[in-house]
């Protein structure tokens, strides 16, 4: 599960200077969401580990789901940038980061991937409703990756997805210097063990690198 305790206890071990897993990188949680009415794997970010981020920590949030969807064998995947709107409004902040993330994106700040923002979780999921509003996309209605505006909203998701979805899941904090496998939402060993092998290839990468 995830919440305070997970936060804290994470985020402790990994500060510590003595176990040297810190990195200039800031630590998320990406969790990898099975969805059996789903016709292939979502990896949601960051539900489990920054509260209210602000656009840098947001731009290693996406950096490091990007990282997950390359060991998982996305070469190029797609990044939705979650919000209540679809067009950047003032009044909502959160369109505004992911107009940001965007141009990050386009800027080489962010690598990888192919990110597009702000968008609504439908749009972002469905091609039906990402053409009933004319939104022109290469990720809108394909997203692999989806990442919320805050952990609540991150929370929620992911919550509503296992319960209504019937979902598999594999967690995973990201942005240390190895991936860290946290407790399955549902699935038990299944969930465990893939989160481990994803851990397994996410490691691999970075040596080979």
């Amino acid at each position: 599960m995830t919440g305070a305790p997970l936060l804290d206890v994470v985020t402790e071990v990994v500060l510590d200077p003595q176990h040297g897993l810190a990195t200039q990188r800031r630590l998320s949680c990406v969790y990898i969401v099975d969805a059996a009415a789903f016709p292939r794997p979502l990896l949601i970010t960051d539900e489990g580990i920054n509260v209210a981020p602000g656009l840098t920590d947001k731009r290693d949030i996406v950096q490091n789901a990007i990282e997950v969807a390359h060991a998982m064998g996305l070469q190029t995947p797609r990044v939705a940038v979650l919000s209540a709107a679809d067009t950047i409004e003032a009044k909502l902040p959160s369109t505004l980061d992911a107009a940001a993330l965007c141009k990050m994106a386009e800027r080489g700040q962010i690598t990888g991937a192919l990110v597009d923002g702000p968008l609504t979780f439908d749009a972002a999921v469905s091609v039906r409703a990402a053409d009933e509003r004319a939104i022109h996309s290469p990720v809108a209605g394909r997203a692999d990756i989806l990442v919320a505006p805050d952990l609540v909203a991150g929370d929620l998701l992911a919550r509503e997805l296992a319960v209504l979805g019937g979902t598999q899941t594999a967690g995973l904090a990201v942005g240390a210097r190895v991936p860290i496998v946290l407790a399955p939402r549902g699935g038990g060993d299944r969930s465990g063990l893939a989160a481990c092998a994803v851990a397994v290839e996410l490691a691999q990468a970075r040596g080979a690198a």
